[in-house]
């Protein structure tokens, strides 16, 4: 992986000082001596990026967790997490709300995880899970599908967005996507995961369109390091209790899917590393 580099200049006198050790026959530093510069990273989103699903938590209102992908990325060598303004259950009103405006002035590097509460995801599985064929988990399918495409969900976004971008303009943003819940071999991934990658194409779409107006905002993928990892798996990497519909870290990634999905994706498509 290529490290990011900090973009914070140099002080003018470190310069002089260099030239000043250099007159007077001090012997020069190694260049790996000293660490890089430490990225300023904010973390935002919902129960995705607070790490809902992979115990222990630190926060129980927000059930933030140490072992969310914004903790974890916090002990790279070159990315320090200055705010972790995540929480399980926002919607993009909810983060636009609680903006760290302070963290995010000083940020290099800004993740957002949001959506899927936007759209009440979880009214759509609690309707179809049990009754796939139901009226009501129908009704819950065209309610998520319309908020799709009647572009009303990527205006949101898109606003919420360019806001970041107005406080932390030097920031470079990346919005990732969510996992496909269910294996393939679930009876109703079908009709799931296709809102899932439905929704991760808005998300996608949104990052494509804001990074054309003023650039520094990338997309993250996460669907391919899950792949085989879905509920109803031989290995899964995201909670279900079957007993249990309603248990909150339902559809939730595990601590693994939080470091071989979330972070491993961020890391292997340089969400870390500035332009």
């Amino acid at each position: 992986m290529t490290l990011p580099t900090g973009r914070r200049r140099r002080p003018a006198f470190a310069a002089g000082l260099a030239t000043l050790a250099m007159a007077l026959g001090f012997t020069a530093v190694p260049a790996d001596a000293a660490p890089p510069p430490q990225l300023d990273y904010v973390a935002l989103g919902d129960s995705y990026a607070s790490g809902h699903g992979a115990l222990p938590y630190r926060d129980l209102n927000c059930f933030v967790s140490q072992k969310g992908y914004p903790a974890i990325a916090d002990k790279l060598r070159d990315v320090q997490l200055t705010s972790n303004a995540a929480c399980s259950g926002w919607t993009m009103d909810q983060v636009l709300a609680n903006l760290p405006v302070a963290a995010l002035r000083e940020a290099e590097i800004v993740t957002l995880t949001v959506g899927a509460n936007d759209l009440n995801s979880t009214s759509l599985l609690f309707a179809c899970l049990p009754a796939p064929t139901s009226e009501e988990c129908i009704a819950e399918r065209t309610r998520v599908e319309t908020m799709l495409t009647d572009g009303s969900f990527a205006m949101e976004l898109a606003a919420l967005v360019t806001t970041i971008h107005t406080i932390a303009p030097e920031a470079k943003i990346v919005l990732t996507g969510y996992p496909l819940p269910l294996d393939p071999s679930h009876p109703l991934a079908a009709e799931v995961n296709s809102l899932a990658g439905a929704l991760n194409a808005v998300i996608a779409g949104v990052a494509h369109f804001t990074n054309a107006q003023f650039g520094d905002v990338q997309y993250v993928d996460v669907t391919g390091a899950f792949i085989g990892h879905g509920v109803g798996s031989a290995d899964p990497w995201i909670n279900f209790n079957p007993d249990n519909l309603r248990d909150p870290a339902n559809f939730h990634p595990t601590a693994e899917g939080y470091r071989h999905g979330y972070f491993a994706s961020l890391v292997s498509q340089d969400a870390f590393v500035l332009n």
